[in-house]
Formats: C-alpha cells, sequence, structure tokens
C-alpha cells in the first residue's frame, strides 16, 4: 500500500458544461484531464457526476466509432420510443432518455495517478446524451487525493 509521505488528503471540487449534439456520445477525457491538471492533482480518485437525468456518464472504447453506433441501437431496443409511456411530456424521445440514464448510469468513479485518469488503452469518459435534440450538460468534478502536486 503506498503512503503519502507527510501529505494529507486533499479535494477539489469543480465543474464542466459540455454542448452535445442530439442522441449520441460525447468525448470528455481531454477535458477532465485538462481540469485534472489546472487543479494540479497527483494521485487520488476522481468522481464525475452528471447533473441531469435524461443524459449519463459512461466509460467506453475510443478507437472505433462502431461500438457507438452498436451502443446506441442496443440502448433505442431496450428503451424504445412509442412504447406506451405514461411520461410523454416532452416528447417520444423523454421517457427513454431516462430508462438510458438509468441504466447506463450518472457518476463514475476514476483513479488518478499523476494527475490523469487511469483509463484503459482503449478507453474514453463520454457524456452519454440520450435525448434527440443537442442540450448543455453539466458535470460536477470532485477530486480528493493529493493536490498541488510540482509539475
Amino acid at each position: 500500500m503506498a503512503e503519502l509521505a507527510g501529505s494529507a488528503l486533499q479535494q477539489a471540487l469543480g465543474r464542466l458544461v459540455v454542448e452535445t449534439h442530439g442522441a449520441g456520445f460525447t468525448d470528455v477525457s481531454a477535458a477532465v484531464d485538462d481540469w485534472l491538471a489546472r487543479e494540479r492533482a497527483g494521485n487520488g480518485l476522481l468522481t464525475v457526476f452528471i447533473r441531469h437525468t435524461s443524459a449519463s456518464l459512461v466509460i467506453q472504447e475510443n478507437a472505433d466509432p462502431d461500438v457507438q453506433v452498436d451502443l446506441l441501437r442496443r440502448l433505442d431496443w431496450i428503451a424504445p420510443r412509442n412504447a406506451g409511456y405514461v411520461h410523454d411530456c416532452e416528447g417520444p424521445d423523454d421517457m427513454p432518455a431516462h430508462i438510458k440514464a438509468m441504466v447506463t448510469g450518472t457518476s463514475i468513479a476514476i483513479p488518478v495517478q499523476n494527475g490523469r485518469m487511469v483509463l484503459g488503452t482503449w478507453q474514453g469518459l463520454y457524456v452519454a446524451e440520450h435525448r434527440d435534440r443537442p442540450h448543455r450538460r453539466e458535470l460536477a468534478l470532485h477530486f480528493l487525493g493529493e493536490v498541488g502536486r510540482a509539475d
């Protein structure tokens, strides 16, 4: 187990606004890594939370865009439009978006080493937009660990 020699855990809080372009995935990996760098994060744990009920966060492949196409198709299969939902006040994509967000999740915890998210070679952090039209989505960021490292 690594010991923090004489340093107490600290935290950094922030937010990130993401413009989506309708249903699909928006890669936020670089923006989150930039925030970690600005906060001078060292080693610790990052929690990312999306403040919405019709969009979600996913860690997914960042190499082959066909993966995202297949994921969107499967999510549409899980939560189809026009399935007789009671909640439909914002259109046929409304309730399916809530179901997709529930299935995929609204928060993710990611280890951070040397100020960068510890993601696999083919992984990226994405906002999954489940609505048809573009939206402004807000992410709450919380880093707990070594803060103030020298580059």
